[in-house]
């Protein structure tokens, strides 16, 4: 690259990369800088070094207001709440910085510690309401699944558990999240789910498989891969036992993606699950990732995967066998789960409505396996 190129900058490295890559004809065959390739590794791994604080711009104002905050974390313990406006990190003022400028700010070495100037959302005087937090930074691990559980009346009277698991990311701790949060619903009487994949854009394909094993028993095919030259290989399950048996009804939609879409692939051609919502995204690539000596990666795309019943994801999608029209999938999605104690959000929510009903007709007529 040197030889060829005039590269003044990494940025004009990437670009040039990038511009080879792309004669390959697939978009997903790329090359990430270090803070993406570290963004995407903090998805993965489910763990980061920071301050346990999510932030977004409020569209209306263009603030960088607190979407939530992780539990037991250095900014939940310091008392920042959701809705809290940030104004300054380590003394720099944050107007015209984007939520992962100023995340970038936030994050660094377990043991240091950031500054940051609040402006709470639970004061009406702005002047009071202002202070200055020292946080420190710490291991912070994240979990990619939130749940509660729904009282549902059946058809005939009676009134049952159901158990709504949302995954938003298959992170290394998917598997063992899901496995822990079912069994403890287990233990409170549940009698069916509702696995909400909805805007879940995948991660760790792995990650997808394990928790597709918590859902089934036997031998059962998970899914087929198939490589550039048409060999097919199937990836199936050795002496699987479910954790739960109960009736199964999961949620995609279009921003259901790679991983996603394997899980939902799995459960479904394997009898286990009803899907309900909207076509998948259709995201089936398989890809080697190379990490590059200056922390930027490389996506090489070498094959792509197939659904246990050999239906095509990739560019193709997954088709539900009950459809939610474009109202239902305006439902609340990030903000869901903030109160678990609560379940009006997901009383709201069209696509669940249709999800207990279909589990209302699994349980009539004894279609659980």
């Amino acid at each position: 690259m040197v030889e060829m190129f005039p590269l003044n900058s990494a940025d004009v490295a990437y670009t040039k990369i990038s511009g080879m890559l792309s004669t390959l004809g697939d978009p997903f065959t790329r090359i990430i800088s270090p803070k993406e390739y570290q963004s995407f590794r903090i998805g993965s791994d489910g763990n980061l070094q920071g301050v346990g604080i999510f932030i977004n711009i409020e569209p209306r104002t263009g603030h960088l207001v607190v979407l939530s905050c992780v539990k037991g974390g250095p900014a939940a313990r310091a008392g920042i709440h959701e809705g809290d406006e940030l104004i300054e990190i380590n003394g720099e003022r944050l107007d015209g910085f984007t939520s992962e400028a100023a995340a970038q700010k936030l994050r660094g070495t377990a043991g240091t510690s950031v500054k940051v100037k609040v402006h709470s959302a639970m004061e009406s005087s702005k002047d009071a309401s202002i202070r200055e937090v020292n946080l420190p930074r710490e291991y912070i691990t994240l979990s990619p699944i939130s749940s509660t559980i729904i009282p549902h009346k059946t058809r005939d009277g009676h009134l049952t558990k159901t158990g709504y698991v949302k995954l938003s990311a298959f992170s290394q701790s998917a598997a063992i999240d899901m496995a822990n949060t079912i069994l403890d619903m287990e233990t409170q009487g549940v009698h069916s789910y509702i696995l909400d994949l909805r805007n879940n854009p995948g991660g760790l394909v792995k990650a997808g498989l394990d928790v597709a094993q918590i859902w089934l028993d036997g031998d059962e095919t998970l899914v087929n891969t198939i490589d550039r030259d048409g060999n097919m290989l199937p990836i199936n399950m050795v002496d699987g036992h479910a954790i739960t048996r109960d009736p199964l009804v999961v949620l995609v939609n279009e921003g259901s993606a790679s991983a996603s879409e394997i899980l939902a692939g799995a459960l479904h051609d394997n009898g286990r699950a009803i899907l309900v919502g909207h076509k998948t995204f259709g995201k089936g690539k398989i890809q080697s990732v190379t990490e590059l000596h200056d922390g930027s990666a490389l996506f090489v795309t070498v094959a792509k995967y197939l659904s246990p019943a050999l239906h095509d994801i990739d560019q193709v999608g997954i088709m539900p066998d009950v459809q939610c029209t474009t109202d239902m999938l305006n439902s609340p999605r990030d903000s869901l789960l903030k109160n678990e104690s609560s379940t009006s959000s997901l009383e709201a929510d069209s696509c669940i409505l249709v999800a207990e009903h279909e589990l209302d007709i699994q349980e009539s007529v004894g279609t659980a396996s």
